[in-house]
C-alpha cells in the first residue's frame, strides 16, 4: 500500500484528499504558494511545502512538483482536479521517477484529452457520438462547408479543450465567421493548441455523466449517473445523483456505454464519461474526464463508496473493493458549488476576507470547504470556495433539505451564489425534475432576489460594533 502522498493541488479538493489519507493511515504532504500560505490544506496535511511566490505557476510546474515528491519521500502523487490533473506530462514524469500517479496512465490521458481521438475511440467501441468533423479544421472555409452539411446550429470546439473553455455555439454562418478566430485564440491561450473541430449542436440537451472505476486486474464498474444540466456558460453549478430525468432502462444503457468506453481505452483508476441526452431520447458521448470530478461527492453519497479511497487502492495495485452487482444506490444527492461570485453583477468574482463562516449540519448534509472565518480568498484561483452536498430518501425531501441547508450556511464578507441557488430551488421547472442545459439562460429573473441582509448577519454586525465600542 502507498505510504505517503504528495497532493499536487489546493483548496477543498486538497483537504478532501488529506482526509482520505488520514483514514487510510497514509502520510499526506500538501503544497502551497505564497498566496496560499494560510490555506486550509496547509493546516490539515501532515506536511506542507512552499512551491514559490508565483500564485499559479507553482501549481503548474510538473518537474518541480515531482522533484519535491521524490525529495520528501513520497511514493505517490494525487493531482486532484484542475491544474495538472489531465496533463499527460505529469503522469509521465511520475512514472520516470518511480512515483505512483493516482490516475490513468499518460497515454490514456493524452488520447482522451484529444477530443477527436476520444470520438474515434468511442465510435470504434460502439458508443454513439454527436455528428461532427473527423479531423481538425483546416480553416474557416472548411468549417463553413461542414456547417452547411450538418445544418445549423453547430458547436465550434477546441480539440484539447475542457472545463467549458474554447467552445462557442454558432447559429448561422455569420456567427461561425465571428467566432472562429475567437475560439482559436481561446484554445491557444488555454491549451497551447489552435486545433479546433466542429460538431452538430444538440439543442436543449440534458448533461448526464457516468462515474466509472477500473483497476489493473481487468475489473471495471460504474457508480451510476450524475445530472449536471444546471450550468452557466458550460460551467456546472448544481449536480444531482441519480438523475431525476432518467428511467431504469436509460440508466442501464448509459452504464453499459460508460463501462464499454472505459474498457475500449484500457482505462485504470477513477474517470467520468460525459454524455448529452437529446430531446428525442438519444444519448451522445461528449468527453471523458481522466480525473476525479468536483461532483464526486454526490456519487459517494448515494452509493456509500469512497471514490478517493478507491483511487488510492487502485494506484497501489489492489483490486476494486466492489463488483458491479454489489453496488447499489439509495435516495437522491445534490451538490451546490458555493462560488465567491455576485449573481446580481453577472456573476463577477467576489474575492476578499471571510468575516464569518458557518457550515450547515443536520441529517444528510456534507460540506467540503477550503474556507474558515478570517480566511482571505485569493484572487488568483477559481471562485469556488466550498461545496454543499445534501442527501435524502426521495426527490421532494432532498429539495426541502437543500433549501434548509443553504439557509443554514453562512458565508459573510464576500458575495456568494447561495441566494441564487435558493431561487433555483423555488422554480417549478427545477422542482419537477424537468430541466436542461438552457435552464439558467431561460430563467434570467432568478438573479432578482431580495438584497436585504439576513437577520442573523445584521445581528452579527451589530454585535461586532458593540464589542468594538466597548473595547475602546
Amino acid at each position: 500500500m502507498i505510504q505517503k502522498i504528495l497532493i499536487a493541488n489546493r483548496g477543498e479538493i486538497a483537504v478532501r484528499i488529506v482526509r482520505a489519507c488520514g483514514e487510510m493511515g497514509i502520510t499526506s504532504a500538501a503544497i502551497f504558494t505564497d498566496a496560499d500560505r494560510h490555506a486550509l490544506q496547509v493546516r490539515k496535511a501532515d506536511e506542507a511545502y512552499n512551491i514559490g511566490p508565483d500564485s499559479v505557476a507553482g501549481y503548474l510546474n510538473a518537474h518541480r512538483i515531482v522533484n519535491l515528491a521524490v525529495a520528501t519521500g513520497c511514493d505517490a502523487l494525487h493531482p486532484g482536479y484542475g491544474f495538472l490533473s489531465e496533463n499527460p506530462q505529469l503522469a509521465e514524469i511520475c512514472a520516470r521517477r518511480n512515483i505512483r500517479f493516482i490516475g490513468p496512465n499518460a497515454e490514456v490521458i493524452r488520447r482522451m484529452g484529444d477530443k477527436l481521438e476520444a470520438r474515434r475511440s468511442m465510435q470504434a467501441a460502439g458508443v454513439p457520438v454527436v455528428p461532427g468533423s473527423v479531423r481538425n479544421l483546416s480553416g474557416l472555409d472548411e468549417a463553413l462547408a461542414l456547417a452547411e452539411d450538418f445544418g445549423y446550429p453547430v458547436m465550434l470546439k477546441a480539440t484539447s479543450g475542457g472545463g467549458g473553455r474554447g467552445i462557442r455555439r454558432c447559429n448561422d454562418a455569420q456567427a461561425l465567421r465571428r467566432n472562429y478566430d475567437r475560439v482559436l485564440s481561446e484554445a491557444t491561450k488555454a491549451f497551447g493548441s489552435a486545433d479546433v473541430f466542429l460538431e452538430k449542436c444538440v439543442d436543449n440537451p440534458r448533461h448526464i455523466e457516468m462515474q466509472i472505476l477500473a483497476d489493473s486486474h481487468g475489473n471495471t464498474v460504474h457508480l451510476f449517473e450524475r445530472d449536471c444540466s444546471i450550468q452557466r456558460r458550460h460551467q456546472k453549478l448544481i449536480e444531482i445523483a441519480p438523475s431525476p430525468q432518467l428511467n431504469d432502462e436509460q440508466r442501464a444503457l448509459l452504464g453499459d456505454y460508460a463501462v464499454r468506453a472505459a474498457r475500449a481505452v484500457n482505462y485504470e483508476n477513477a474517470g467520468t464519461v460525459e454524455f448529452l441526452l437529446a430531446e428525442d431520447g438519444q444519448f451522445y458521448f461528449m468527453e471523458m474526464n481522466t480525473r476525479l470530478q468536483v461532483e464526486h461527492t454526490v456519487t459517494e453519497t448515494i452509493t456509500g463508496i469512497d471514490i478517493v479511497r478507491e483511487q488510492i487502492r487502485i494506484a497501489s495495485g489492489e483490486p476494486l473493493s466492489y463488483r458491479q452487482d454489489q453496488i447499489s444506490r439509495r435516495g437522491y444527492a445534490m451538490e451546490f458549488r458555493i462560488n465567491a461570485e455576485d449573481p446580481k453583477n453577472d456573476f463577477l468574482p467576489s474575492f476578499g476576507r471571510i468575516t464569518r463562516y458557518f457550515a450547515p449540519g443536520g441529517p444528510g448534509v456534507r460540506t467540503d470547504a477550503a474556507i474558515y472565518t478570517g480566511y482571505q480568498i485569493p484572487p488568483y484561483y477559481d471562485s469556488m470556495c466550498a461545496k454543499l452536498t445534501v442527501w435524502a430518501l426521495d426527490w421532494e425531501q432532498v429539495l426541502n433539505r437543500a433549501a434548509r441547508a443553504l439557509e443554514d450556511m453562512g458565508v459573510y464578507g464576500v458575495k456568494t451564489t447561495i441566494p441564487y441557488y435558493l431561487e433555483i430551488l423555488k422554480t417549478e421547472d427545477f422542482r419537477s425534475g424537468k430541466f436542461n442545459t438552457s435552464f439558467v439562460e431561460e430563467h434570467p429573473e432568478l438573479v432578482d432576489y431580495a438584497t436585504s441582509r439576513p437577520t442573523r448577519e445584521m445581528a452579527a454586525v451589530i454585535a461586532a460594533a458593540v464589542a468594538a465600542h466597548l473595547g475602546n
